[in-house]
C-alpha cells in the first residue's frame, strides 16, 4: 500500500509569479474600466481640428500664428504697447532664455575681428566701407565692453501671435490689421506656415516653444518688451474721477481733451452708476462746465437741491412747456436749420403717431414745411428768427390737404391737439436752460408718453446747445429708453456724432446691457465715445460685453466681482482698473444709499446738527437768471432815535436800544406783532444777507470763485 504525500514546500518563485498573473489580471480589468470613463482630455479637447498651410480651425474658430524674425535696432520703454493693447483678442507669448555669457563673448570676439578684417580689406581696396558692418561693429564693441563688466547679460528673446476670428475672412483681416501695427513699430512678422499646429501650441500656456524661432537680446532691450506697464490715466488738468487699483495712483482725467468727450456706463442695478455720475457732475460743476440732466427717474433732485441748481419736473399738468417747433436762429454755414428741425420733428412724429407709409411720410413732410411757411419760417436763415408754428398749426395744414393719408394723420395727432393729451406738446416753450446745472425729470409723465417726452426735451436741450458754443455735459440716463424706438435711437446717434463741434460730451447710462448693445445705434454710440466705464454686470450681459469691448478673462472676473462704485475704466487706447472715491461732503451730497441716509439722519438728530441746507445765493453755480432780492428784514433802529407803532400810535423814542428792550419787557408788548419803520431822515445802512443758524455754510470747495 502506498501513500501520497502532500508538498509541504513550494518555490518561491512560483508565489511571486502567482501574485504578478493577478496584478497583471487587476491592471488589464481597471484599463477595460477606464476605457469606457471621460477623462480630463475628453472634457477639454475639441471635437475637431482642421490644420492648414496657413491657418488651424479648432470646432468653429480659425487661429493662425505670426513669429517676429526681425526687430527695430532701437527701442524705447513699452514699445510693445500697441500689440499688448490690440483691440482684437490675440495670445501673445514671449519666450525668455539666458546665454552663457563666455559663449556669447567668445563669438563676439570672432564677429568683431571679422568685421574690422573686412573694413580694413575695403580700405586697402580704396573702397567706402559698408555703413550697415560699421554699425554693426560699434554695437558689438559697446555690448563686449558691458558685458565684460557685468553690467549686461545675454538672453534668446521670441515673440510669437496667435490670432482667433469666427471665420477666414475676418481672420485674414485681423491677420493684416496686426502685421501692420507690428510694421508701423519696425518689426517683421511672418506666418508660420507649415507650422501652425506647433506655433498654437507655442502660444497655449504651457510654456513650451516649439518653432524655436529667437533673436539674441541684453538685458537692458529685454527690459523694455515687459508687458506688465502700470497703465496711468493721469492729465495736467481735468478731474479726479477715482483710484486706479493697481498702483494706488488718481486716476485725473480731461474728457474734452480727447478726440471726443463722450461716454458711455454700463452698470447693474446698485451697482453705484448714478453715485458715480452725481460725483462728476459736482466736480465738473466747480470747473465751470455747464450739465445738463435727463432724469427719468428722479434722481438728481437732491443733488440740483443741495447746489442750486434748476429742477424741471416735465408732467402731465406741469407749467413748463416745450414747443418742439422751436429753431436755434443761428445761422452756421453749411448747415440748413430748418431741414434738420424738419428730420427731427419726422422722427419725434413717429414716435407719437405710430408706423407711416411712404405716402404719408410725404404728407407729413409737406405738412412740416407749409407750417412753417405759414408763420414765414423758409430756409433763409433771415426769416428763422419769427415765432415759429405750434403742433396745432401742423394739424392744420393736415386737415388743409384733401388727402386719405392727410386725414388719417390727422386723426391720430387730434388726440394731442384736442383730445386727452390736449395742451402738453401744443404750447410754446416758457422755460429756458440759464442755470449751470439744469435737471429735466419725467418720472412723473404717464408711461405712454414718456418716451414722447423725453425725445422733446432732448431736442429742445440739443436746440439751445447750438444756440451758445460753451463746454457742457448732457447725461441721459436709463438710455434704453431711447433704443426702444429706432428714430430716438438714431437721434441720439447723431448727437453723439455732432457733439464735439458744438463743446459737447454726451454720457450715455444704461442698465440694460443687450437691448443696449444689439441695437445698431446703441454700438455706434459706443464707438463714438472716446471713455467707456464697465462696473459690476451680471453673468448673462458678459458674453456680449466681452466680444464688444475684446475683455480677457481676467477683465471678466474683475467686472462680475467689482463691488459698488469699482469696475474698467477705458480712455482710448488705454484702460485701469478704476476705484471711485469721494470725500465726506461730497458722499453726503450724493449718496443714494437708504441705509446710509438713515444713518446720517440719526446722527445728526442725536448730536443736535440741523439737516444741511445751501442757500442759493452761495452756489456754486452761475446763472443768467437775475439773483431775486433777499427777504426783507426788520431794520435796526440806530441808536438814540427810531419811531415805532404800538397799537396804531406811534411814540417817539429818544433812547439808547438798551433802553428800549427795558421798556418793552416792563410793558409786556409782543414784539412780534411790533412793526418798526425808519424815518426818512435815520442813517441808510448796506443790504445783507444773513443766514439762520439752521442754514449750513457750504465747504470751501462749493463757495464762488470770485
Amino acid at each position: 500500500m502506498s501513500f501520497k504525500l502532500p508538498s509541504l514546500f513550494k518555490k518561491k518563485g512560483d508565489e511571486e509569479e502567482q501574485v504578478a498573473n493577478k496584478d497583471k489580471q487587476n491592471l488589464e480589468r481597471i484599463e477595460e474600466f477606464s476605457r469606457g470613463l471621460v477623462t480630463i482630455q475628453d472634457i477639454i479637447a475639441p471635437e475637431a481640428i482642421e490644420v492648414d498651410f496657413t491657418y488651424q480651425k479648432i470646432n468653429s474658430t480659425y487661429t493662425r500664428t505670426l513669429f517676429v524674425a526681425g526687430y527695430p535696432r532701437v527701442v524705447p520703454a513699452n514699445w510693445l504697447s500697441p500689440l499688448i493693447n490690440f483691440p482684437h483678442q490675440i495670445n501673445t507669448s514671449m519666450f525668455v532664455f539666458p546665454v552663457d555669457s563666455k559663449e556669447i563673448l567668445d563669438n563676439l570676439k570672432r564677429k568683431i575681428t571679422e568685421m574690422e578684417a573686412e573694413i580694413q580689406s575695403d580700405l586697402r581696396a580704396g573702397k567706402i566701407s559698408n555703413i550697415n558692418t560699421e554699425v554693426k561693429l560699434e554695437d558689438a564693441r559697446v555690448i563686449r565692453e558691458q558685458l565684460a563688466k557685468g553690467a549686461e547679460r545675454f538672453f534668446q528673446f521670441g515673440l510669437y501671435v496667435t490670432i482667433k476670428a469666427s471665420s477666414l475672412k475676418e481672420l485674414n483681416k485681423v491677420t493684416s490689421s496686426v502685421q501692420s501695427t507690428l510694421g508701423s513699430l519696425l518689426i517683421v512678422s511672418k506666418k508660420a506656415t507649415l507650422q501652425m499646429g506647433e506655433g498654437f501650441k507655442t502660444t497655449l500656456p504651457m510654456g513650451i516653444d516649439k518653432l524655436g524661432v529667437t533673436r539674441n537680446m541684453d538685458t537692458t532691450s529685454l527690459a523694455t518688451t515687459f508687458p506688465f506697464t502700470s497703465s496711468e490715466l493721469t492729465m495736467e488738468s481735468g478731474i479726479v474721477y477715482g483710484i486706479n487699483e493697481h498702483n494706488e495712483s488718481l486716476v485725473i482725467f480731461d474728457r474734452f481733451k480727447m478726440e471726443n468727450a463722450n461716454m458711455v456706463i454700463f452698470a447693474k442695478s446698485g451697482a453705484g452708476k448714478s453715485y458715480t455720475v452725481k460725483l462728476e457732475i459736482l466736480r465738473q460743476v466747480m470747473f465751470g462746465t455747464e450739465v445738463i440732466v435727463l432724469d427719468p427717474e428722479h434722481e438728481y433732485e437732491d443733488l440740483s437741491n443741495a447746489v442750486g441748481g434748476e429742477y424741471i419736473n416735465f408732467t402731465f399738468g406741469s407749467d413748463a412747456k416745450i414747443n418742439p417747433f422751436d429753431l436755434s436762429a443761428v445761422y452756421r454755414e453749411g448747415e440748413n436749420e430748418l431741414g434738420q428741425k424738419i428730420i427731427s420733428l419726422h422722427g419725434l412724429l413717429k414716435i407719437m403717431l405710430g408706423d407711416m407709409t411712404s405716402r404719408q411720410e410725404a404728407i407729413l413732410d409737406r405738412a412740416l414745411v407749409a407750417a412753417y411757411k405759414a408763420k414765414g419760417i423758409t430756409p433763409d436763415p433771415a426769416t428763422q428768427t419769427n415765432q415759429p408754428p405750434l403742433m396745432e398749426d401742423l394739424y392744420k395744414a393736415l386737415i388743409g390737404f384733401e388727402d386719405d393719408a392727410a386725414d388719417d394723420l390727422s386723426m391720430r395727432l387730434e388726440k394731442f391737439i384736442t383730445g386727452s393729451f390736449r395742451g402738453i406738446f401744443d404750447h410754446a416753450s416758457n422755460i429756458d436752460i440759464t442755470n449751470q446745472f439744469t435737471v429735466f425729470s419725467v418720472k412723473e409723465m404717464e408711461e405712454e408718453l414718456r418716451p414722447i417726452a423725453m425725445y422733446i426735451i432732448l431736442d429742445f436741450i440739443w436746440t439751445r446747445v447750438k444756440k451758445e458754443l460753451k463746454k457742457r455735459i448732457l447725461i441721459i440716463d436709463e438710455a434704453w429708453y431711447f433704443m426702444k424706438h429706432k428714430d430716438s435711437a438714431s437721434f441720439i446717434h447723431s448727437m453723439a456724432k455732432r457733439a464735439r463741434k458744438y463743446y459737447l460730451g454726451i454720457t450715455t447710462i444704461t442698465q440694460d446691457v443687450e437691448d443696449f448693445l444689439q441695437n445698431e445705434y446703441g454700438k455706434a454710440i459706443v464707438s463714438n465715445s472716446s471713455i467707456q466705464f464697465l462696473m459690476k454686470q451680471s453673468t448673462a450681459s458678459m458674453q456680449t460685453l466681452t466680444e464688444t469691448f475684446y475683455l480677457s478673462e481676467g477683465e471678466r472676473q474683475l467686472v462680475m466681482a467689482a463691488d459698488v462704485g469699482e469696475g474698467i475704466f477705458f480712455a482710448g487706447q488705454n484702460h485701469v482698473a478704476l476705484r471711485v472715491v469721494a470725500s465726506e461732503d461730497e458722499d453726503a451730497i450724493i449718496t443714494t444709499n437708504p441705509e446710509e441716509i438713515v444713518k446720517k439722519e440719526i446722527a445728526k438728530t442725536s448730536t443736535g446738527v440741523k439737516k444741511i441746507k445751501f442757500p442759493r445765493e452761495k452756489s456754486l453755480l452761475k446763472t443768467n437768471k437775475p439773483k431775486p432780492k433777499p427777504p426783507e428784514k426788520k431794520k435796526e433802529a440806530p441808536k438814540d432815535y427810531y419811531q415805532r407803532e404800538d397799537d396804531g400810535k406811534k411814540k417817539t423814542i429818544d433812547s439808547p436800544r438798551e433802553n428800549v428792550q427795558k421798556q418793552d419787557k416792563v410793558e409786556d408788548v409782543n414784539r412780534s406783532e411790533q412793526k418798526i419803520t425808519k424815518p426818512n431822515n435815520a442813517p441808510k445802512k448796506t443790504n445783507r444777507v444773513r443766514y439762520t443758524v439752521d442754514q449750513y455754510t457750504p465747504p470751501e470747495v462749493f463757495k464762488d470763485n470770485k
